[in-house]
């Protein structure tokens, strides 16, 4: 199982990287836009409609990426306090109420969006340059795949800790500063209840 979870963090993680590269698509289309139209006075009718699906294509395909590396913002000023079963019970249920059903409608509600938006060859109508969108809307239900796929990787680590009472292990990719200060903290707080003659030497 553990297998099968690592191949869904992987995917996950390495869409993440590939539209990650919009960033750089998205930044150099507005620097050019900003310089022909104060330089240049010659501004672009494509610009705007670039940035927003650009954006638009970070924002939905990096969802499933964050959800992987437990990166999406939570409350968890009590959370935090919580044993790690009640932590994982918790998860567990806000995935089966908001995640799955969410995720769910993505992809059917997606679905629909994207085959009429092929169907009629639709573009934009926020410019002049009537730029196709329908490869964008595609997205739509792409993305609500990958994240219900990631979903099912996460519960499934639920249901793992509500059995053993420890997290399983991820794929991880990058941390926050935050969360590696955390975890070096733990380490020397277990270090130091291992070796507490070292670290009164230390003192």
């Amino acid at each position: 199982m553990n297998r099968i979870l690592h191949f869904i963090d992987s995917l996950s993680i390495w869409t993440g990287k590939t539209f990650a590269w919009c960033i750089m698509v998205l930044t150099l289309s507005t620097v050019y836009e900003v310089f022909v139209r104060y330089a240049l006075n010659a501004p672009t009718v494509w610009a705007f409609d670039m940035s927003v699906q650009m954006y638009g294509a970070l924002f939905m395909m990096a969802g499933a990426y964050a959800l992987s590396q437990d990166a999406h913002v939570r409350g968890d000023v009590v959370y935090r306090l919580m044993p790690i079963k009640v932590q994982a019970s918790v998860d567990l249920l806000l995935y089966i109420v908001f995640l799955f059903p969410g995720a769910i409608a993505l992809v059917y509600y997606g679905y629909g969006f994207a085959s009429d938006s092929w169907f009629y060859k639709e573009v934009s109508w926020s410019s002049p340059a009537r730029i196709q969108i329908y490869f964008f809307k595609t997205l739509i239900p792409i993305a609500g795949g990958l994240l219900l796929l990631q979903g099912f990787a996460e519960a499934v680590r639920c249901v793992q800790c509500i059995q053993t009472g420890k997290w399983p292990a991820r794929v991880h990719d990058v941390e926050e500063t935050e969360t590696m200060l955390l975890h070096e903290q733990e380490d020397l707080k277990k270090h130091a209840a291992q070796h507490p003659t070292e670290t009164e030497a230390h003192k």
